[in-house]
């Protein structure tokens, strides 16, 4: 996900190729909390990468919390939760918290980059998921 966005990220026209939201949230909670204008590059960049990890880590766990009793195949599942994912942090709570304006206010190729990451992420989480829960059946019956 994070490679894909720094792909897509250098596609965009020059006047969108500003910070992509994990680096603006990142700082606008630095600033929030009044560490901001104490942080060098070298810190901002390990706290956007702690942040977006940690923010994707959580997420995906409540993944493997849902109960995989669906019709859905692995990939779509995996897209729908990318999907539902990017729609609640990017329409409902970023903008919720004033971390980040709606996506409804940024460039669509912007919006797009973000959504085609949360799709390969959702994607990538649920095959990962299930090749756990295939070793962890594997494992229990002794195999």
């Amino acid at each position: 996900m994070t490679m894909l966005m720094g792909v897509l990220h250098r596609c965009l026209p020059a006047g969108e190729r500003y910070p992509l939201p994990p680096r603006l949230i990142t700082m606008n909670v630095a600033r929030r909390a009044g560490v901001a204008s104490e942080m060098n590059e070298e810190e901002r960049s390990a706290a956007t990468l702690v942040a977006h990890f940690g923010y994707g880590a959580g997420v995906g766990a409540l993944f493997a919390a849902i109960p995989q009793r669906t019709e859905l195949d692995v990939i779509s599942r995996g897209l729908l939760f990318g999907a539902v994912v990017w729609g609640v942090s990017y329409l409902g709570v970023l903008p919720g918290m004033s971390l980040l304006p709606s996506a409804t206010r940024q460039p669509i190729r912007r919006s797009g980059l973000m959504i085609a990451a949360h799709l390969v992420w959702g994607i990538a989480l649920s095959v990962l998921e299930e090749l756990a829960r295939k070793n962890e059946k594997t494992s229990s019956s002794g195999l």
